[in-house]
């Protein structure tokens, strides 16, 4: 047992994954579209665990109105809807993806600069192909994306999953354990 080890009384916490990650998806969309053949359907989301701390929710009020404050250059336009299992959502249109994916950021820096980056979950990113849905989700706590292909009421195309993986893995951080790379349904994008 290290120094570290003995003040934290064993535990160590989860190394934060790189900021820069997130961004890889810049360049990655471009390759989806010319290369795989998706199309990104204009929107994509944040989804965290929500707090009912008074700091927690100025937080997220001052984000949301720099969101929409840059609105006004970007065209992104901002809503948020709470789930079943009361996780809230960001959902972020605009038909420019670069947009997407600073607004994005802009929402889990703001959550970890203020102590709160252990309630993000995920980035979605929406696409399609052949007009089916096809959504790449990056995991906060993993620092890596993977493809979700939903086909049906809680089923997915694994196989569809691990093509996608084999097209564009050189380009993104892929999850690389099968086992976490977790369906989330009623996506609301």
């Amino acid at each position: 047992m290290g120094f570290f080890d003995a003040l934290l009384g064993g535990q160590r916490k989860l190394k934060a994954p790189a900021p820069d990650r997130l961004f890889a998806m810049t360049t990655a969309q471009v390759t989806l579209e010319v290369e795989v053949g998706l199309r990104h359907r204009d929107r994509a989301g944040i989804v965290f665990q929500p707090l009912a701390t008074g700091d927690f929710k100025q937080i997220l009020t001052e984000t949301e109105e720099l969101l929409r404050g840059a609105a006004g250059d970007t065209d992104t336009k901002v809503d948020s809807h709470d789930d079943e299992f009361g996780y809230r959502w960001i959902i972020l249109r605009d038909a420019d993806f670069e947009d997407l994916v600073v607004s994005l950021n802009t929402v889990s820096s703001q959550l970890q600069n203020g102590g709160y980056g252990d309630r993000l979950l995920a980035c979605v990113f929406a696409f399609e192909e052949d007009g089916k849905p096809v959504y790449f989700i990056y995991n906060f706590k993993r620092g890596a994306y993977y493809p979700f292909v939903p086909i049906g009421r809680q089923q997915r195309s694994t196989e569809h999953e691990l093509r996608l993986i084999a097209q564009i893995g050189a380009e993104l951080p892929i999850e690389s354990d099968l086992e976490r790379r977790l369906p989330l349904w009623e996506i609301p994008l």
